[in-house]
C-alpha cells in the first residue's frame, strides 16, 4: 500500500504495518484524553477569592470588617460616619431590631453580614444573609469580588434585589 502526502511523496507501507500504526496512535490518543479527563475530574475545586478586610459601604456611612467566623465569613460594623445619634448625642443603637432586647445595642459592632460562604454553583460568589439596621430585617444576599478593591454586594427579598458596590479601605 502506498500512502501519498501533500508533498507528493509516496511511502510504501505494508497494510498490516499501517493498521498497527493507526491502532497505536488511536490508543495513545484515547489514553491521553482519559488522562486529561481524570486530571480535570480530580482537580481541586476552584477557590473563591479572599474578600476579608475592611470595606466602605456604597453610601460611605459605614466600614464593615469581613472576617472568618467559624467556617464562614461575617461582616461587622467597625466605623460609622455619624456614630452618635444627633437627637441624643449618644452612640447610635440598633433601634429598629425586631428583637426588642437588642434595640439598645450600639451600632458599632453589629453583625450585618452573616454566615457568608462560597456558592456551590459559582466559586467566585459568596452567599449568606445581610442584616439591615435601617429596617431591622434580614435579607438573603451575595457578595462577588469585582477586582481587588471592589465588591458587588446584593441583598434580596423574594425576587426584589438591591445592589451596592463596596470599596476596600486602604490602611
Amino acid at each position: 500500500m502506498a500512502i501519498e502526502f501533500a508533498t507528493n511523496v509516496a511511502i510504501d507501507v505494508a497494510p498490516a504495518q499501517f493498521q498497527e500504526s493507526l491502532m497505536t496512535r488511536s490508543l495513545s490518543s484515547a489514553l491521553a484524553l482519559t488522562g486529561l479527563a481524570l486530571g480535570l475530574a480530580l482537580a481541586p475545586p476552584a477557590r473563591a477569592a479572599d474578600i476579608s478586610g475592611v470595606w466602605l459601604t456604597d453610601t460611605g456611612d459605614a466600614n464593615v470588617r469581613l472576617a472568618k467566623c467559624g467556617a464562614n465569613l461575617c461582616g461587622t460594623i467597625i466605623w460609622l460616619r455619624e456614630p452618635n445619634d444627633p437627637a441624643t448625642g449618644r452612640p447610635r443603637t440598633d433601634a429598629k431590631n425586631a428583637d426588642a432586647a437588642k434595640r439598645s445595642h450600639p451600632m458599632m459592632g453589629i453583625e450585618v453580614a452573616i454566615g457568608f460562604h462560597p456558592d456551590n454553583g459559582d466559586a467566585n460568589k459568596y452567599v449568606g444573609t445581610f442584616y439591615n439596621a435601617k429596617d431591622g430585617k434580614t435579607y438573603r444576599g451575595s457578595i462577588v469580588p469585582a477586582g481587588a478593591d471592589k465588591l458587588d454586594v446584593e441583598g434580596c427579598l423574594l425576587v426584589f434585589c438591591q445592589k451596592q458596590v463596596w470599596t476596600r479601605v486602604k490602611r
